[in-house]
């Protein structure tokens, strides 16, 4: 399989070569190209004047490393085959199946010439007491499936960029499925086999041990539903009974909180603009990836406007902004995105304007905030312009 290029994700990993005192921790969903951006660090090591005994390597799912699922072994053997006078580089992939994890991590961390790449599928490995013996001495990188610019890239480059946004949405950002050239038959069944079914079992079903398997995937397919909507407890377990399933708030609670941990979704808190504060109710929910949702669903052809607003919340978080959804008296601002530092931009999301009453309400929400930080309408419209200082983007060039 061709190795996609992740620049932004390499260039924060190769920004902590020089401190091998800080755990670097890549976590992201179930096959989003965990593993390959640890391949394309080890090849930039090794490119770099690194030997490969200066390497070692544990993939925790494949089966000649099972023994290594005890930790007492696993750093016995980390400490066996170490280069000793040389800096020594070890991976170690989806470090959550191995048993007490972290006092085998935090043991070797302490070891002057080890240099330590961790993987994770689960947001809950930093959970409980045992997390609290590597606090504050980690640094984690947030994973996603390849963005849309990576997409291009990975499939050709920019041309045709509207051909390539409708294969995006419709065969997904998985890495994987690159390589099936199209093969919708392939790409479902991995999509919903590989990822889905694997991350549901593994992640959901089996931590918090569910018995009816069958209620967990009407909460599932409800949220992948409603994409993009104000949810609360209470408007689920309705929208369910209205379909006839009978599930209690506690227990939907406990589903997306799973579906959250294991990176399947992400939840987007509402932001009072003029209070500065975060609404503890009707947050917003965004998949992982847009073509393992139309692999769900079996169809592309509906929700287009929603579509685009879980990929630019998507890219948002790709580009380190912490992202709300905006509410300024009665009108929502579909995402208030923060830079770290403190410093704001706004950003409106939708299909076309070219209607001039849809422009003005597009335009609305945004005219109503009175800062001076910068705000975007991004639509599917040809080409840029500016309404009283709010820019109008085309939103796959801003998304490239």
């Amino acid at each position: 399989m061709k190795l996609i290029d992740r620049p932004e994700y390499l260039e924060k990993l190769k920004m902590w070569l020089e401190h091998a005192d800080v755990i670097k921790i890549v976590t992201g969903v179930r096959r989003c190209g965990k593993s390959i951006l640890l391949t394309l660090l080890q090849r930039h090591l090794l490119s770099n004047g690194v030997e490969k005994s200066q390497i070692q390597e544990f993939q925790f799912e494949l089966s000649e490393n099972e023994e290594f699922l005890d930790r007492k072994k696993l750093h016995a053997h980390v400490l066996e085959n170490l280069n000793p006078d040389k800096m020594n580089y070890v991976f170690l992939d989806e470090i959550q199946l191995v048993n007490d994890w972290q006092k085998t991590v935090n043991s070797l961390r302490m070891r002057p010439n080890i240099d330590l790449y961790l993987t994770g599928s689960n947001a809950y490995m930093f959970s409980g007491e045992l997390a609290t013996i590597i606090g504050g001495r980690y640094v984690e990188i947030k994973m996603l499936p390849l963005s849309f610019k990576e997409y291009v890239m990975g499939t050709g480059g920019a041309s045709n960029l509207q051909e390539k946004y409708d294969k995006y949405i419709r065969e997904s950002g998985f890495p994987q499925t690159v390589a099936f050239s199209g093969n919708r038959q392939l790409i479902n069944d991995y999509l919903m086999n590989t990822v889905y079914q694997n991350t549901i079992q593994k992640d959901i079903v089996k931590r918090f041990k569910i018995k009816d398997p069958v209620r967990l995937e009407n909460v599932v397919r409800y949220m992948f539903d409603n994409i993009g909507n104000e949810t609360s407890l209470r408007g689920i377990e309705r929208g369910l009974k209205a379909d006839g399933i009978s599930i209690s708030p506690t227990t939907i609670d406990i589903y997306i909180q799973g579906l959250l941990d294991s990176y399947l979704m992400y939840k987007c808190d509402r932001y009072d603009i003029k209070g500065k504060k975060i609404l503890q109710l009707n947050s917003k929910y965004y998949v992982a990836d847009i073509g393992l949702r139309a692999a769900l669903f079996g169809r592309t052809d509906r929700d287009f406007g929603y579509v685009l607003e879980n990929i630019v919340y998507l890219e948002l978080l790709r580009r380190g902004y912490r992202v709300s959804v905006g509410k300024i008296k009665e009108i929502e601002v579909d995402f208030v995105a923060t830079k770290p530092g403190g410093e704001v931009e706004y950003y409106q999301v939708a299909l076309t304007v070219l209607d001039p009453s849809t422009l003005r309400r597009e335009l609305a929400s945004l005219e109503e905030i009175e800062d001076n930080y910068p705000k975007y309408l991004l639509t599917m419209d040809y080409g840029t312009g500016s309404n009283n200082g709010i820019k109008r983007i085309n939103i796959l060039d801003w998304l490239i």
